[in-house]
């Protein structure tokens, strides 16, 4: 990245990279996030990947054969207005609450809020659900039917779904994990920023992330700081992006374990090629759309395919805008 003439780092910023050649107090340093916190609308997004990071689309065993990697990974947000907060937080943990007093008059085991964590695989794998014993402890119907509690607060909640696909088919040769991670970071930022200046351009965002390791959430952090200091690639100013991530452990944040159902469904409907797989249908229209009403710049669709012209993830995702657009003029006719 180039030098910028100017610094927007927070306090926070200063802490990771240490004193700054160009600026000797950051903290000093106007910014919209926190000049005057209390009158600046905040987005909360909360952020999930699916698949891993591993650029290797076959990986050699010692016998000599070769096992097929995954080619796919997608970074998923999941964005709601702060004052929504309760919307989706609240239903989903009642939800859960009558359920834990459900498998307790059942004579199951005594169970809290930390042990009714949901994930797609888990929800999704016998093998997974024995070992956790909230979701053992549910009929298939309940488990269903608690899948369903997420889902409908993605209206209720007015959330808006973004995604970065990663097709390691089309990666340059000597991409790492970082390479992956990072430049989807990036990307996703950007995408949330143009949607913030196209519909809440007087707000601001922070992201919350999985709280994965320390190393890994430093590394995330020193990179999202540079971001905010610098611009992205594309020259664009994250201006209604502010703060560091804020790192969550996910058992009790229903906000990372829905981005964490959203994420996987957008994996599987592109990495079989089928957008008529039933959950993906189920978050799709909360997933933004080139045909969206913009206040201000240009429209502009919701997934992105990074580095990957020639991927056949890009007809897919021309045939969800078209998906989206047909739903859009549906609706304005009704």
């Amino acid at each position: 990245m180039h030098a910028r003439p100017h610094h927007r780092l927070t306090t926070a910023c200063a802490h990771l990279l240490g004193p700054s050649k160009n600026s000797t107090n950051l903290s000093t340093v106007p910014h919209s996030c926190t000049a005057n916190p209390t009158e600046v609308p905040m987005f909360l997004c909360y952020i999930d990947e699916t698949g891993n990071r591993d650029p290797r689309t076959e990986i050699p065993h010692k016998d000599g054969s070769v096992k097929p990697g995954d080619w796919l990974y997608a970074l998923t947000a999941l964005c709601i207005f702060e004052q929504r907060w309760h919307t989706l937080e609240k239903p989903i943990n009642r939800h859960k609450l009558e359920l834990i007093r459900q498998i307790g008059s059942r004579g199951g085991p005594v169970l809290t809020l930390a042990d009714s964590e949901v994930k797609s695989n888990w929800l999704r794998q016998p093998k997974e659900i024995a070992k956790r014993p909230f979701l053992a402890s549910l009929t298939p119907a309940e488990r269903t039917g608690l899948a369903e509690v997420y889902y409908a607060q993605l209206e209720a909640a007015r959330a808006t779904i973004f995604s970065v696909l990663v097709d390691k088919r089309q990666l340059p040769p000597g991409t790492t994990q970082d390479h992956i991670h990072l430049r989807s970071w990036e990307r996703l930022l950007e995408l949330i920023e143009k949607f913030m200046r196209a519909r809440h351009h007087k707000h601001q965002t922070i992201m919350i992330n999985d709280d994965v390791s320390r190393e890994m959430n430093l590394k995330l952090a020193m990179n999202h700081a540079q971001l905010l200091d610098e611009g992205t690639r594309k020259d664009l100013w994250l201006r209604h992006i502010c703060e560091m991530p804020m790192f969550v452990r996910s058992e009790l944040s229903v906000g990372v374990q829905l981005a964490d159902l959203c994420g996987y469904n957008i994996y599987r409907a592109f990495k079989t090629a089928d957008l008529t797989y039933p959950f993906f249908q189920r978050i799709a229209p909360a997933i933004w759309g080139p045909h969206d009403a913009v206040q201000h710049g240009r429209c502009f669709g919701g997934v992105w395919v990074l580095d990957g012209r020639e991927s056949p993830l890009i007809p897919l995702v021309k045939q969800l805008e078209n998906e989206q657009a047909l739903a859009k003029w549906g609706q304005g006719l009704r």
